[in-house]
């Protein structure tokens, strides 16, 4: 069975410029609930699918994504990966397909061992499994 019929989306990720301005427009304005707040990150539940807003430049320097203005590379679709060992794993079989990625496998301070790699109009895809301990920065109904 291909990757794609394995793991099904679970975010869209908006690369913004300013999180707190678009955190304001999609909390007041759509009335997403904010789930998580982490540096550069924050993600909402809605009906559906995860919506997620992450700064650019936190992105660009911690995994070397960058955004092209004007671009669908502002969107970032992301997929949750079961367990690091099982990312690995889908690397090395997207990697045979001939999908290249921005970098091998890697840990990061949020928590989650990613894989990234552009679609042919410069979209963004994020591979992700969380490390022991999962997801930072959740946030308590009281505080959402």
């Amino acid at each position: 069975m291909k990757f794609a019929q394995k793991h099904p989306i679970r975010d869209v990720c908006i690369l913004v410029t300013d999180i707190e301005a678009s955190i304001r427009f999609y909390t007041e304005k759509l009335g997403f609930v904010l789930k998580h707040r982490a540096p550069g990150f924050a993600d909402f539940t809605g009906a559906g699918i995860t919506l997620a807003l992450w700064e650019r430049d936190h992105i660009a320097r911690h995994a070397d994504v960058r955004v092209t203005p004007g671009s669908a590379s502002a969107v970032l679709i992301a997929i949750l990966i079961d367990s690091p060992a099982t990312l690995d794993a889908v690397y090395e079989e997207l990697s045979g397909d001939g999908v290249a990625f921005v970098r091998p496998p890697d840990n990061y301070p949020w928590n989650a061992r990613c894989i990234y790699f552009h679609g042919p109009d410069g979209e963004t895809w994020e591979l992700y499994a969380w490390l022991e301990g999962g997801a930072p920065g959740k946030l308590t109904e009281a505080a959402a």
